[in-house]
């Protein structure tokens, strides 16, 4: 059988090439500028500096772009380019320009100096999620470098070879659930992200299990909900400890919630453990169709099997609910008992479970302290899927096959939100797909968030056509 024929072969001589070292040095670039969520007070137009620097990337390449501020500081950057209409609905090239704040002081390299060392590309939004922004920005940038050389204007007229517009959006607050940024968005410029299907962050990464090379493209995610629990004890003096310290009860309500409860496969986790395990043999096979059972004793046990704590904790977080105490806040002083603490509980949600389902489960693992727990509301997010069962997935599962045949991809859930919470509410199928061939040792999933997170260089260069591969055949 010939090998495909991929768009990205038939390139003039170094556009390619060039294009891979753009990538590179925009994801540097982007990485300099601090689009921190929650703003911090010493750069608070992060975000709005983020987009106006993509507005002028695109402006560079002749693409006109508009930025929304809707907060002052926060703005997202929106542009679009033509086909020529016959091929239906446009796609839409979703990515998140915010990034998490970063301990400079533990960092082997500064989190925001973009620096290039050890093959590696160094900074915070390097793994989460500039990559993608700065593939994404390259590919547009590519095409509209084609129609400028076959004599058309990028601004006006159709890219060669494109049937369908392609939308491009790169949006503030992500990482804070979007109200601020693409929320807005759908609610008072939905047009400006209507498309027949969405390529997002978060797929597509490789992941070597046993030797394979597995790539997990994200067809769904969980929900989240946020709570803020206060709970009540009695004021006294420290010299005389008392049973209903608040503290005491705070910290036992901890324990109790951090007790997660069964796994509970869903259709797509379970697609994606048998489809492993299908190319597997042996103990490793075992397992995996142990954690796709509906047996939650053959999966605890299968979990506990796994020696490498990384892919364990990733798997454990999907087959479940989970209730994660992230914030315990109380007392005044030393020697004053609190009648008041505070626990802040990041809550995330399988397909199927509701925000009553999750209260309840939180009022159920409180047991007797529920009366002295009060339980707000503070975000919430349902489940999102998108079907594998349709044309975008299956070019993107079959271009990563055309650049690594010798790899497996699957579809996935990942265990934490994205704005595909928002394209959802537009009825736009939305797919992670941020294409890296990852070294077996990476530790990629600990780069999300972390200390000296870093991309790898020939990741970045070898996602960078899939992605353009993927985007050219299904707007070809």
């Amino acid at each position: 059988m010939s090998p495909p024929v991929l768009p990205s072969a038939g390139l003039a001589d170094g556009v390619l090439d060039r294009a891979r070292d753009e990538v590179v040095e925009t994801l540097r670039e982007l990485i300099r500028i601090p689009s921190v969520n929650p703003v911090p007070a010493d750069t608070p137009d992060g975000e709005t500096r983020a987009a106006r620097w993509i507005a002028a990337a695109l402006a560079d390449a002749g693409v006109p772009s508009e930025v929304l501020e809707l907060v002052p500081g926060r703005g997202s950057v929106f542009a679009r380019l033509r086909g020529d209409g016959s091929g239906g609905d446009p796609l839409l090239l979703l990515n998140p320009l915010d990034v998490d704040p970063a301990a400079a002081e533990l960092w082997t390299h500064a989190p925001f100096d973009g620096d290039l060392a050890d093959g590696y590309v160094w900074g915070r939004g390097a793994v989460d999620m500039k990559n993608l922004l700065a593939m994404e920005l390259t590919v547009v940038r590519m095409l509209a470098a084609e129609a400028r050389a076959a004599g058309r204007d990028p601004a006006a007229d159709p890219i060669p070879g494109l049937t369908r517009d392609i939308l491009f959006a790169s949006t503030a607050d992500e990482e804070a659930g979007g109200l601020n940024g693409i929320g807005w968005i759908v609610e008072e410029r939905p047009e400006l992200l209507r498309a027949a299907a969405a390529i997002n962050e978060s797929g597509a990464v490789a992941t070597t299990f046993a030797g394979r090379r597995f790539y997990p493209i994200g067809v769904a995610e969980k929900g989240y909900a946020v709570y803020r629990l206060t709970v009540r004890g009695a004021w006294g003096h420290g010299s005389m400890p008392r049973d209903d310290n608040a503290v005491i009860r705070a910290a036992t309500a901890v324990t109790r919630l951090a007790a997660q409860g069964a796994p509970r496969p869903t259709d797509v986790m379970r697609t994606y453990l048998t489809g492993v395990a299908d190319q597997l043999e042996g103990e490793p096979a075992r397992l995996l169709r142990a954690l796709a059972s509906d047996d939650p004793r053959l999966g605890e046990a299968a979990l506990d099997a796994i020696c490498d704590p990384m892919p364990a904790r990733v798997i454990r977080a999907l087959l479940r609910d989970t209730v994660s105490p992230n914030i315990l806040t109380a007392g005044i002083k030393y020697n004053v008992i609190p009648g008041e603490a505070t626990i802040e509980l990041d809550c995330r949600l399988l397909p199927g479970t509701t925000e009553e389902d999750m209260r309840e489960t939180v009022i159920g693992r409180l047991g007797d302290l529920a009366g002295h727990v009060q339980i707000d509301l503070v975000i919430h997010a349902p489940p999102v899927d998108a079907p594998v069962d349709s044309d975008l997935y299956r070019i993107l599962a079959a271009t990563v096959v055309d650049h690594d045949p010798d790899g497996i991809p699957l579809p996935f859930m990942v265990p934490f939100a994205t704005d595909a919470k928002h394209t959802a509410a537009l009825g736009v199928p939305t797919y992670g797909f941020s294409p890296l061939q990852l070294d077996p040792e990476e530790r990629f999933m600990e780069r999300f968030h972390g200390v000296d997170e870093r991309v790898g260089v020939d990741a970045l260069r070898w996602g960078l056509p899939v992605l353009y591969d993927a985007v050219r055949r299904f707007c070809g």
